[in-house]
C-alpha cells in the first residue's frame, strides 16, 4: 500500500466513524420522538420525559459528529 492509498484509508475511515455520530444521534432522536409521543397518547409524564432527554442526547451527539467534521477538515 502505498502512501496515497494510505491516506485514502484513513480519510474513509474518519468518514465513517463521523457519520457513525451523526447516524447514533438521529437514532436516538427518532427513538426520543416516538417516546414523548407514546407519552402524550397516554397520558405519561415519565415517559414524554423521557423522550424529551433522549431527543436533546441525539441532538448533542450530531452537533458532537458537526464538530468533528469540522475538527477534521
Amino acid at each position: 500500500m502505498n502512501d496515497r492509498d494510505h491516506a485514502a484509508d484513513t480519510n474513509k475511515l474518519k468518514e465513517t466513524q463521523m457519520d457513525k455520530e451523526h447516524l447514533k444521534g438521529g437514532a436516538k432522536e427518532a427513538e426520543g420522538e416516538v417516546k414523548e409521543t407514546v407519552g402524550e397518547m397516554t397520558d405519561n409524564k415519565k415517559m414524554q420525559a423521557e423522550g424529551k432527554m433522549d431527543k436533546a442526547e441525539g441532538e448533542a451527539r450530531k452537533t458532537a459528529g458537526d464538530v468533528k467534521d469540522a475538527v477534521n477538515k
